[in-house]
């Protein structure tokens, strides 16, 4: 998975590094966590620049964020609950989840969409509550690209830095960077099949608070 990430991004340039990081902010293919540590390697070997780097990697991510931002915005917290309970299985979110993360933003308003930016997982659909809630598009571009840039800035550092210790850990990075994305297919699958659970369990809760 190292050297056919590092070949891609090499091969297509920074228009493959947005490319990813859109995907991953999409559906979560292959983590940020892998796809910027190893573009900043890249660069500290010299086929890319590390500013075109951390631009291209922040370009696609913010542009993932608004495209979450545009369907919470167009289709509204009722509509995409009736969807979880459709489709949730296989988008392995609960109506109850989407209803938690909207209280969280409720809360938090701005800074949510900041920190949630920082945090995995939480970073692809925390966009979703503040297009529900109408967040002023200048608002929440202002947040998500500060969160959005010092996560992919630190990321793509932490690759530049490896360069210098290449000769260390190269023969363990790819079997790593492999198991990680297996480790994220199983929890998806995990995911879809403890689906039905979660949702019981959620309605359970709800029971008993009523």
């Amino acid at each position: 998975m190292f050297d056919w990430i590092t070949g891609f991004i090499d091969s297509v340039g920074a228009l493959g590094i947005g490319f990813l990081m859109l995907l991953e902010n999409v559906f979560p293919p292959i983590p940020s966590e892998l796809i910027m540590p190893l573009a900043g390697f890249n660069a500290a070997v010299g086929q890319q620049s590390l500013a075109g780097v951390i631009s291209a990697g922040s370009a696609g991510s913010l542009l993932g964020a608004l495209l979450w931002y545009w369907i919470g915005r167009k289709i509204g917290m009722d509509r995409l609950k009736r969807l979880a309970n459709r489709h949730g299985r296989w988008l392995t979110i609960t109506p109850d989840e989407l209803e938690r993360s909207n209280a969280w933003f409720q809360r938090h308003g701005g800074m949510a969409v900041l920190i949630g930016r920082l945090i995995p997982t939480v970073r692809t659909f925390i966009s979703v509550p503040a297009g529900v809630a109408r967040m002023p598009i200048a608002k929440f571009l202002a947040y998500t690209t500060v969160g959005t840039v010092a996560w992919t800035t630190l990321l793509t550092l932490a690759g530049y830095w490896l360069q210098s210790q290449y000769t260390k850990v190269a023969g363990w990075m790819n079997p790593v960077s492999t198991g990680v994305v297996i480790l994220l297919v199983a929890y998806y699958f995990w995911r879809v099949a403890t689906y039905r659970r979660r949702v019981l369990k959620a309605s359970d809760h709800s029971d008993v608070i009523s």
